[in-house]
């Protein structure tokens, strides 16, 4: 391996300097806001019309809230935290069967975020897989743990069936027809996951699990750690702590969501952080366009007043852009802008 997983090495007792970021850019813990809940949302209430409004609000306001209610069973939850905990508790020889720092691999295992480009580190291994279709993925997912592949590819089902019901109440949020996201972002959308891993760190106020971004897809449903938070949102000037809800899956609007409402949703800057007292987990599920769809401002929302702030572009198109730059640069999407 080029770059050592932090899985697979002893206990760090101080900060290796790769990981040690410039003053300007740390995380200052001691101001980030906490007891600033995202809105919570329950999926199952009997007023759609109150849904449809309380998700306009999530997603004008604040680009990210939490699910309950969402239809995926918590026994399935907790078996995709244990099984992806049994995956890097693996030994450093069955890992790195599937280590590789070449972005284009549709499975594969890393460190940091673009090991290729970086010249500071982040306190994170990630599992990468391509979702979709599994049936074409699934083959080259990890055999060990014995049930990690039946697990993961229940929980993908899942995900995917929810991520299109949020779709469409986003897409009559916005005073469109229910399945105009879906037919703008492609029936076969791309579905990825990253399965990241937080370990102890010696000192977080110097690194980032994963330092402030937005994310390139459409649509992402992250499941926490339930025992230990680490995810940060920027609301305005201020960094806020988002402590997990008991079963709620958390959701956040992605860069194409950004671009096809017009900039009337926004894909918002955030953050892991990490902790010296605990590891910790995630699971994202990233919703993508295909590659091929064209993605443009919806016509119903330009007009006079309103004019289309993105030009047209191919998602294949914003996410070589995304990925040939680092994570925390400028917003991607100002590079798509028609003026």
């Amino acid at each position: 391996m080029a770059v050592q997983l932090l899985s697979a090495a002893p206990r760090h007792e101080s900060m290796p300097e790769f990981y040690v970021r410039p003053e300007s850019q740390r995380p200052r813990l001691s101001e980030v806001v906490s007891g600033a809940d995202i809105p919570i949302v329950d999926l199952i209430s009997s007023d759609k019309q109150q849904l449809v409004s309380q998700i306009a609000h999530a997603c004008q306001s604040y680009g990210f809230f939490q699910v309950v209610n969402h239809g995926i069973p918590r026994e399935l939850l907790e078996k995709v935290m244990e099984v992806a905990a049994e995956f890097f508790r693996l030994p450093r020889e069955e890992k790195a069967k599937l280590y590789s720092n070449d972005p284009a691999k549709k499975v594969r295992l890393s460190t940091s975020s673009n090991v290729r480009k970086e010249t500071v580190h982040n306190w994170r291994d990630y599992l990468r897989l391509h979702c979709y279709p599994l049936e074409e993925y699934m083959p080259g997912w990890p055999s060990n743990p014995s049930s990690f592949k039946e697990v993961m590819s229940t929980y993908c089902k899942e995900v995917r069936q929810l991520g299109f019901q949020l779709l469409g109440i986003i897409s009559l949020s916005l005073g469109l027809e229910e399945d105009y996201l879906e037919n703008a972002l492609g029936h076969e959308q791309e579905q990825h996951m990253a399965v990241n891993y937080y370990p102890r760190c010696p000192e977080p106020e110097l690194t980032y699990g994963l330092p402030a971004h937005t994310d390139p897809n459409a649509l992402t449903i992250l499941l926490p750690d339930q025992r230990v938070a680490g995810l940060q949102v920027l609301r305005g000037a201020e960094w806020i702590a988002v402590d997990p809800q008991p079963d709620a899956l958390i959701i956040n609007i992605g860069d194409q969501l950004q671009a096809l409402s017009n900039g009337r949703y926004k894909s918002i800057w955030h953050r892991a952080i990490v902790n010296s007292k605990a590891e910790r987990m995630s699971v994202a599920s990233f919703l993508c366009p295909c590659s091929n769809a064209l993605i443009a401002p919806a016509e119903k929302l330009t007009g006079e007043g309103s004019p289309a702030i993105y030009r047209s572009y191919t998602y294949d198109e914003y996410y070589k852009k995304f990925w040939s730059r680092s994570l925390d640069q400028e917003h991607c999407l100002e590079l798509f802008k028609s003026y």
